[in-house]
């Protein structure tokens, strides 16, 4: 690494009014460069990283050059180094995370190095927010009961996170109860300009879930990322990505009355699924912005994953500014802000006439045809206005099985099933609502539709209207934020009378913690094959995540989801059917309880105070009683206990030493699983429930875990002993060695045993043998998940031969020290003669400094054939990994010699 070349364009940012200076900056501007000008603001904060961090190493002038010269090279679909400012995790993620960085203390230790050393180097932000199940609903104590539960549950996950939050440095750990994680980043953590020992640059974030481009409506670039590429800008490594194509949406007019951003998000979701934007950026402009409170923004960034774009960006604005002020953000601090951006061309100002930006494709909207509506029944861009609701609920019951069909015969689809419900008749009828939920950080950060449900509560309660007792009713917000201003409003007691009591303050329904339904429901709807329903103000609606019973689940807006548990069911048209008989008769319809935009304008603006930010967000940082009261250990160094099923010390460095292991080839391997295409993510990785008759279940068993105990994978990343039993778990895994057959088996070829994937990975390693594996296209697709590549590490895979790679998972591969090779092109292992029961030798020079990025390598096999593959290894800062026998090992080697 050498001095960064662009110190020449360093500048200092005077504070207005010359008090003095904010500090020192790169300065996009004395590039003098006129294509700047045109660069969509998202890219000029790729651009801004990579100026900022160029050491011709990692970062080098010629991807600075790359991103400047955007127009032209991100159609050719280039690759560049990117350092986020931060990392954001949430607690599924963050376990493994930490246990990684408590290994690395202990091995620096090993290795005689200061084991302080090890801290994050960017800043770590750590919100436990995933484990509130809804056990308990409809009650005043919710909340609480709850909470005991979810304590009772992680006790140990808790507060092995806790220790991490003192032994660690550059690391903020939210407690639980505090939120969801994304309306936290939002609402307090978003730093959007950061301001680092003197030195000014963007906020910008990678976060371990999906929805973390919630923050980009606060014109903060973000996204999500698998765990093993969150460690690497942790640690303070690039991040390697494909310099996006940008698609220009474009704003024109105003929501209509009564429209809301919930309706707004559907339609535009709709929308950009059918351009297609998997893996470009979208960026929002246009006169339009103006009339888009920051809330409703937000809204449109949390969904883009289900749009399928990276990024959904919008550049920071007066709007911007205002809601920083809103949530307690200091003046000084939103002045050094909008310093900043203005100084470095990164701030629009609609009152400015605007330059024309360049964008890869364009896309536009007038706010004012965006009409009232819902997703449904099992996709997020499957959009339906309200005024065909009825329609299309009974063109769903017709269609053939589907994302759009039930297939229920036509003399069964009006029968009604009678059941009791603690002692009261009841009954259920195809589409009736057994779960509705104003949950997810979708929404629950947006003031105008959580204060919009509260007013539908007050409307239908005074005209006594209810909802039926065996609708599952619950309220999760994202914040503390909202309880106080809904209490402020004097509308939470209304929610409360229709069944919306607050269960917790996290993910719930959303992810599936939708807990138990009453059993009598459950009853009704099994043994009669109903089609039941549930309403949610979430983000994803995929069969079987809401809940295993609710074959129908529909997004839709908070005011909806209570307009729809008053309603009962789904099979309505709320414009000529009532949705309930009031307390004198009469029938009351849709329109008597909907609120005019007005009406939530004025509540929002006499019960949402920055004050209110400000006091939650100073509590959040004091825990709450059972967090404070969790005991942990004090050392700086993790006291592992061997007999914990949760948190276990992996061998990643066993045997360690100063000097790194070298570049190795692989020699007489046999084939672990022989893969077609697109084998993704899913199939790899360990997730869900814990199959009884798996490995995983066999280990946790033999350990007296009860099987009611097992928990989930998910709440188990901590402990490396059940995810390697885990990987390759998959029931639906299709290995060629099989013939046919599915599920989670492959044949140890020297015996010719069928054997479950661990158990024949740990037949191969006592018997001292390599493993590889063979694959088709697209290996590695799908989410992209740490536990993918950790796991096969751990079994013992040396090299992965496939025809292509997902690019996350490849550049995963190579962190854990696996080599990843392709075929050559209208190669595979079919063309090839190739059965998987060869040995494979992959030879590789021993010195890492004879090899190059994407070189020929030959792969030689005991049944005489032989073929040319490539190298992807496509960067040398891979090649430093692979030298060390990973990323990590890299890190702690790099960290002793600076002590040095």
């Amino acid at each position: 690494a050498t001095e960064n070349p662009f110190n020449c364009i360093l500048r200092t940012l005077e504070k207005p009014g010359g008090g003095g200076e904010f500090g020192k900056y790169f300065s996009l501007p004395a590039l003098n460069d006129p294509r700047i000008d045109r660069l969509p603001y998202s890219v000029r904060i790729l651009l801004e990283s990579a100026i900022r961090n160029c050491d011709e190493f990692q970062v080098k002038s010629n991807d600075v050059e790359k991103i400047i010269d955007w127009e032209n090279t991100s159609p050719k679909l280039v690759e560049i180094p990117f350092k986020p400012a931060r990392v954001l995790l949430q607690d599924f993620t963050g376990v493994p995370a930490v246990v990684d960085l408590a290994c690395m203390r202990d091995a620096m230790n090993k290795l005689g190095g200061d084991s302080n050393k090890i801290n994050p180097l960017v800043p770590v932000d750590l919100v436990i927010d995933h484990s509130v199940q809804v056990d308990v609903a409809r009650s005043e104590n919710a909340v609480q009961a709850n909470m005991e539960f979810e304590f009772q549950r992680n006790k140990e996950r808790f507060g092995f996170l806790k220790w991490g939050s003192n032994a660690f440095n550059n690391m903020l750990v939210v407690p639980p109860g505090s939120g969801i994680v994304h309306q936290v980043n939002l609402e307090y953590l978003g730093r959007v300009v950061f301001n680092t020992n003197g030195v000014l640059y963007p906020d910008s974030v990678v976060g371990t879930d999906s929805h973390t481009t919630m923050i980009d409506g606060l014109g903060v670039a973000g996204w999500g990322v698998g765990g093993i590429e969150a460690e690497a800008a942790m640690l303070g490594q690039p991040m390697s990505m494909v310099l996006p194509g940008v698609v220009g949406f474009k704003l024109l007019g105003k929501l209509r009355d009564g429209v809301t951003a919930t309706d707004l998000v559907l339609t535009v979701t709709q929308m950009l699924r059918k351009h297609g934007v998997v893996g470009k950026f979208v960026e929002f402009y246009g006169e339009g912005m103006s009339e888009l409170s920051l809330a409703d923004r937000a809204t449109i960034a949390n969904m883009s994953p289900e749009y399928g774009a990276t990024m959904g960006f919008f550049p920071v604005d007066h709007v911007t500014l205002q809601y920083l002020k809103l949530t307690g953000r200091s003046d000084e601090t939103v002045s050094m802000i909008e310093s900043y951006l203005r100084a470095n061309k990164m701030f629009v100002d609609y009152s400015e006439p605007q330059v024309e930006r360049v964008y890869s494709s364009y896309l536009e909207l007038n706010l004012e045809e965006v009409e009232s509506c819902v997703s449904g029944p099992k996709r997020p861009h499957d959009r339906v206005p309200l005024k065909e609701m009825k329609e299309d609920w009974h063109a769903c019951l017709n269609n053939k099985v589907g994302f759009k069909g039930f297939a229920v015969p036509k003399d069964s689809q009006n029968k009604v099933v009678e059941f009791t419900f603690h002692g009261t008749p009841a009954h259920l009828r195809h589409g009736d609502v057994v779960i509705a939920a104003i949950t997810s950080c979708t929404n629950t950060s947006n003031p105008s539709v959580m204060l919009g449900a509260a007013l539908v509560a007050k409307k239908a309660c005074e005209l006594g209207l209810q909802v039926k007792p065996w609708i599952k009713t619950s309220l999760a917000p994202g914040s503390g934020v909202v309880t106080k201003y809904l209490q402020r409003s004097g509308l939470q007691k209304y929610l409360n009378q229709l069944g919306f009591h607050i269960v917790g303050y996290g993910c719930t329904t959303c992810i599936g913690n939708s807990g138990d339904i009453d059993e009598a429901v459950a009853s009704a709807i099994t043994e009669n094959d109903v089609v039941a329903a549930a309403v949610l103000s979430g983000n994803r609606n995929f069969e079987g995540r809401v809940h295993p019973l609710t074959r129908a689940n529909y997004l839709a807006s908070p005011p909806l989801v209570v307009a729809y548990a008053l309603a009962g069911t789904v099979d309505i048209d709320f414009d000529t059917e009532p949705i309930g008989i009031g307390k004198d008769g009469t029938k009351i319809f849709f329109k008597d309880v909907w609120p005019s935009s007005e009406e939530i304008a004025n509540v929002v603006q006499s019960s949402v105070l920055p004050d209110m930010f400000r006091e939650t967000y100073n509590a959040i940082t004091q825990g709450n009683p059972m967090w404070n009261n969790l005991s942990v250990p004090t050392g700086t160094l993790y006291a592992w206990d061997p007999t914990s099923t949760y948190i276990h010390e992996p061998p990643y460095f066993k045997d360690m030493t100063m000097s790194p292991p070298g570049s190795h080839g692989v020699k007489d391997a046999y084939c672990l699983l022989n893969f077609g295409d697109s084998i993704t993510t899913d199939h790899i990785s360990p997730a869900g429930s814990i199959h009884k008759d798996s490995p995983a279940a066999r280990f946790l068993i033999e350990r007296g875990v009860d099987r009611r105990d097992f928990n989930s994978y998910g709440s188990r990343r901590g402990n490396d002993e059940v995810m390697a039993r885990g990987t390759f778990a998959n029931i639906r895994l299709v290995n060629k060695f099989l013939n046919g057959e599915v599920g989670p088996k492959t044949i140890h070829i020297p015996s010719g045993e069928k054997l479950s994937v661990f158990d024949a990975a740990s037949k191969y390693k006592s018997e001292g043998h390599d493993m590889i594996i063979l694959a088709g296209a697209e290996y590695g697709s799908g989410s992209s998940r740490d536990w993918a590549a950790k796991g096969p590490m751990l079994l013992g895979v040396k090299a992965v031969i496939a025809k292509s790679f997902e690019r996350i998972h490849r550049s995963n591969l190579v962190g854990m020290g696996i080599i990843p090779l392709c075929f050559k092109a209208g190669e595979d292992a079919d063309s090839l003669g190739l059965t998987g029961h060869e040995r494979y030798t992959i030879d590789l020079p021993s010195n890492v400094n004879e090899i190059r990025p994407g070189q020929d390598v030959t792969v030689v096999t005991d049944s005489g054939k032989t073929f040319v593959s490539t190298l992807r290894f496509d960067t040398e800062v891979e090649l430093a990994y692979f030298n060390h026998g990973g990323i990590l090992q890299y890190v702690i080697r790099n960290l002793i010699d600076a002590k040095h």
